[in-house]
């Protein structure tokens, strides 16, 4: 009975020791603080390019802050969910052109160097956004 015991303490103490080794995207970036840190360094971007202000000077900042922290969160696999509209309805009608879509990668790249995220990290990121680039270009 001592020895099952025993067993049985030590199987518990090694189990909470054990690092499983899965972290996420999310944990890669620094989680929330880090991903609103990229977000705004973004905005702030957007804010001094006039190519890209255009397609931004009616928006609802605080509404887009808000989403693109939710949408950056699940695309990384944080705790979060995403609450807004589709890709295709946010960008519908806005035409936006794939050199526009270009640059618009560029000054996220820019925000997220800004943000102290390590290049690797950025191109996980940036891999899971791919994805979207036909959600948001020529609609």
């Amino acid at each position: 009975m001592k020895i099952i015991f025993s067993l049985l303490l030590l199987l518990s103490a090694l189990s909470g020791c054990a690092n499983t080794g899965k972290t996420t995207l999310y944990d890669e970036l620094g989680g929330k603080q880090a991903i609103a840190s990229v977000v705004d360094n973004f905005i702030h971007e957007i804010e001094f390019n006039e190519t890209l202000f255009r397609y931004f000077a009616e928006s609802d900042i605080a509404r887009f802050r808000e989403k693109m922290n939710e949408h950056l969160c699940v695309l990384a696999k944080g705790p979060c969910e995403y609450t807004g509209d589709t890709m295709e309805q946010v960008h519908a009608g806005m035409n936006i052109t794939e050199a526009d879509f270009n640059l618009g990668v560029d000054l996220f790249i820019q925000a997220m160097n800004k943000a102290k995220i390590p290049h690797p990290v950025q191109n996980k990121l940036l891999a899971k956004m791919v994805p979207t680039r036909k959600e948001i270009i020529y609609l």
